[in-house]
């Protein structure tokens, strides 16, 4: 039987934005991320976090710093998370693995067998969504971190934060059908 997860933007998602983090004392997770993924491990969800982490090939962010930033948002998570998938690739040369590519979600679905069409994508930037719904995943825009900006970016829901979130996932909710940019109605999924 196929697994669900909830795959989670990192930066402004599940933890405070921070410009190319490379310092784990900086590493600030949401208010209630921990609680709310705790209550979704608990339900039997998988958390997996996709993030583009470009700092590493421009060098702002060496392999040892990331390392370091993933295991401190880890321990501040309380062990919730399931795995984490990370793209280097610079910005200005896309790849598969860049979101909004779908390479890590891919990834992520063969390694833990996972039922694309019964997950969810939650992130703060279009980029997250459009990942999202390319790999068939419901899609849920958090207003922390870069959020604000991208009110209108397609997403099926649009919440506070990572906590309301994976409430909304837990309550069962399905893709509304909200209008979306210019007034077009998004379809249900």
């Amino acid at each position: 039987m196929k697994k669900q997860a909830v795959f989670f933007d990192r930066d402004g998602t599940l933890m405070e934005e921070v410009h190319y983090c490379n310092d784990p004392a900086k590493v600030v997770a949401a208010p209630d991320a921990a609680a709310s993924l705790g209550r979704l491990h608990a339900a039997g969800w998988l958390n997996i976090i996709i993030t583009n982490q470009s700092g590493l090939a421009s060098g702002k962010i060496l392999p040892s710093q990331y390392e370091a930033v993933e295991a401190e948002l880890g321990r501040q998570l309380g062990g919730h998370v399931d795995a984490t998938y990370f793209c280097p690739d610079p910005s200005h040369s896309p790849t598969h693995r860049r979101k909004p590519g779908i390479g890590m979600i891919e990834e992520a679905a063969r390694d833990h067998g996972i039922d694309l069409p019964q997950s969810w994508m939650v992130g703060d930037k279009g980029i997250d969504i459009a990942c999202g719904r390319a790999a068939g995943c419901r899609t849920i825009l958090v207003l922390t971190g870069y959020g604000e900006k991208f009110r209108d970016c397609g997403a099926d829901f649009v919440v506070r934060d990572a906590a309301e979130a994976a409430g909304l996932i837990l309550a069962g909710a399905a893709p509304c059908n909200r209008p979306g940019p210019a007034g077009k109605p998004r379809e249900q999924r």
